[in-house]
């Protein structure tokens, strides 16, 4: 046994699940590792988040120096390896209606979580097992992002003697992340990328994020897509769509997490679905101008899909997971849909000139 994994086993013991069957779940594209608990007909998750495992979270106050020089989380205002962002986001979930994980125990020195089981119905599951109820989860989970959108959080949230504090999804963490495109997918593709190209890139980018400030941010829980949301029927109005992996959460324009939902990197959504669902959204999160609404959802889209490309070609080449590239595809096609706008010629022009046929 390793020293990571009696220090689970101390933890499960000391939180009352000592005699409990532990399942790993599958891995997934962070250093999290996840397990079910079982216990006669009682069942947890326990959430193995070391702290050593990723670079530090932006400080308190830190510039924007001082985070290039932490690394990655603390540019784009990833939690990485605080277990306290998790457990505040949850509890401020959960007083509010939603269905976010209940904490059952926690050691946050040693990152180590135990949580209330949502079960098997994923959604991406659910449909694949039966296709009919596609628009009925959708729907549901929209009505779910238009609520939280319209639901007041704090800044600050805490949980028991635990505090985080949500910050903005700022220029710098956006166009930070869209570096990822740069340095791993266009470096797979045998692009040299010149710093005057990558200043282009950045001036357009900044320009394109003007259009973010049409609408109030709210909260965008970041990684909102049918693999990270559970079907919970017996539950009530929009507490029937479990929520997790929410921990690097952010405030931001809220067409985030909706095209992160309806531009889903793992399964095609019915294509008759996108538009009824943008207007749902607008119209439960009372957004006036659809407009404007859809144009930062266009350019937050190929914010998003431009950083998955990069992280899916990051992950088959550094991570060892070449699985991931047989998703680049499906993401390569929300990345054009994105760019067809008006609002992207000068970044269309742009790869043009440096990329010339990738958006063809």
């Amino acid at each position: 046994m390793s020293e990571r994994e009696a220090e689970r086993q101390t933890f499960i013991t000391a939180s009352g699940w000592g005699g409990a069957a532990v399942e790993s779940f599958p891995g997934d594209a962070s250093s999290r590792r996840y397990f079910r608990l079982t216990r006669g007909s009682d069942v947890a998750v326990l959430m193995d988040a070391p702290r050593g495992a990723e670079t530090p979270a932006e400080p308190e106050g830190a510039s924007v120096d001082e985070r290039k020089a932490l690394g990655y989380n603390a540019l784009a205002r990833l939690a990485g390896p605080e277990p306290a962002a998790f457990v505040c986001l949850s509890n401020e979930l959960v007083i509010r209606g939603f269905s976010a994980p209940k904490i059952l125990a926690a050691d946050m020195e040693a990152g180590l979580l135990l949580l209330e089981d949502f079960g098997q119905d994923v959604y991406a599951k659910v449909i694949a097992s039966d296709p009919s109820k596609e628009a009925e989860l959708y729907g549901a989970a929209v009505e779910c992002l238009a609520e939280i959108y319209r639901s007041s959080f704090p800044a600050y949230m805490s949980f028991r003697s635990e505090s985080w504090r949500v910050r903005d999804y700022d220029d710098t963490a956006l166009r930070t992340e869209t570096h990822l495109y740069l340095d791993w997918y266009a470096a797979d593709k045998g692009a040299d990328i010149s710093p005057s190209a990558r200043n282009q890139w950045d001036k357009i980018w900044l320009t394109l994020f003007e259009t973010l400030k049409a609408h109030a941010p709210g909260l965008a829980l970041r990684d909102f897509h049918a693999e990270n949301l559970f079907w919970l029927p017996e539950r009530e109005s929009v507490s029937k769509v479990g929520l997790i992996d929410f921990q690097d959460g952010l405030f931001v324009h809220p067409a985030y997490d909706l095209v992160s939902f309806l531009e889903d990197a793992r399964r095609d959504v019915s294509k008759s679905l996108v538009d009824p669902l943008i207007t749902q959204f607008c119209q439960q999160a009372k957004l006036s101008d659809e407009a404007a609404f859809r144009k930062a959802y266009a350019v937050l889209g190929a914010q998003r899909n431009a950083k998955i490309l990069g992280i899916f070609v990051r992950l088959a080449e550094r991570d060892g997971k070449p699985a991931y590239r047989e998703l680049i595809p499906r993401v390569h096609a929300h990345f054009l849909g994105n760019l067809k706008g008006e609002d992207f010629a000068e970044l269309r022009a742009w790869f043009d000139t440096y990329l010339p046929g990738e958006l063809s």
